[in-house]
């Protein structure tokens, strides 16, 4: 008798929440709290489960960092990721089903978050932002999603989204209304970017530079917006201004410290890639000496056993002849 009691009541409480829509989705793995390892390397830094959160992306590196404001009110680097893979290469996304993962400045809101995706958990970066739409640039249903498979995504193993999903929930649950993720093509140092000089893409990743070194020197993701086609960056405390896209920048007051050390930055870079460029560049010259002077021995020395063992012609070194690599 009691069994089938319990059993009636069961029914009417399953009744009762279907009719109320109420159901947890799925078996609840969005819910998932985080570990008490994670709040307390949180309290640690001087950070809290509900505190701001940025996430940064790099692509050639594979790697995805949470960043968590402090009670200094900067933001610390709280955790690295090794993303599980990504799809394309470095570069922008360009259109619908190009299997490009994006790259670029993207805010994401509680609407973004997929509690049911069919690849574990994941949050959508929404693409295209401001800047995709201005470009004309499409795509849909762009992802940092578990289930390690990606086809214009950024896939990672189901525990490592699992966390990211957790923490981001908890932003918004501690009433962020929204957190930054800054995706660029590598780190944007003068090295790496002098490797990449020769790239299509370079007057776009100096674009996203600038973001990057804002960040850098303010200890906070900066505000941006889009004018002229550009990405342009403010101080974060600074009012966010009404997009522009017929070219004429709006004026922002920013904290001249911030916009100094910004300057700063770039100027210092700048005078860092040359020189790395210039670095190169000599030891290519000196490389291609190097070659020529390898080659007219060799020619000189094979000149000399052609002679000598064929009345004058031309012919390749003895295997047993040595020819030795003096450096210039």
């Amino acid at each position: 008798m009691l069994a089938r009691i319990f059993a009636l009541i069961g029914m009417l409480v399953l009744g009762t929440l279907l009719a109320s829509c109420t159901l947890v989705d799925g078996d609840g793995r969005h819910l998932a709290p985080l570990s008490y390892a994670t709040t307390s390397q949180l309290s640690m830094m001087g950070s809290s489960p509900a505190s701001p959160m940025m996430i940064r992306i790099y692509k050639e590196e594979a790697v995805l960092e949470v960043w968590k404001q402090t009670s200094s009110g900067r933001f610390r680097l709280f955790k690295s990721y090794d993303i599980c893979a990504w799809s394309g290469e470095l570069g922008p996304k360009f259109y619908e089903g190009d299997r490009q993962a994006p790259e670029g400045f993207y805010t994401i809101t509680p609407g973004l978050m997929n509690p049911r995706s069919n690849y574990y958990l994941a949050f959508n970066l929404g693409f295209p932002n401001r800047y995709d739409q201005y470009h004309g640039r499409t795509g849909s249903n762009l992802m940092v999603h578990g289930a390690c498979s990606s086809a214009g995504c950024y896939a990672m193993e189901d525990e490592q989204i699992a966390e990211i999903y957790a923490l981001a929930r908890e932003v918004f649950a501690g009433g962020n209304p929204s957190f930054e993720v800054q995706v660029f093509p590598f780190r944007m140092n003068p090295q790496n970017i002098a490797r990449h000089r020769d790239s299509q893409h370079l007057d776009f990743w100096m674009n996203l530079k600038e973001g990057a070194d804002y960040f850098e020197v303010a200890g906070a993701p900066p505000a941006w917006d889009v004018c002229a086609g550009r990405y342009v960056f403010f101080e974060p405390n600074a009012a966010m201004a009404a997009a522009n896209l017929a070219g004429a920048c709006p004026p922002v007051r920013a904290n001249p410290q911030i916009v100094s050390a910004f300057v700063e930055r770039q100027a210092n870079d700048l005078r860092s890639l040359e020189a790395v460029i210039s670095g190169q560049t000599a030891a290519a010259e000196r490389e291609e000496q190097r070659q020529a002077a390898l080659s007219a021995r060799t020619q000189a020395i094979n000149g000399f056993f052609g002679g000598l063992f064929g009345g004058g012609a031309a012919q390749p070194v003895p295997a047993d002849v040595a020819v030795v690599d003096v450096q210039p």
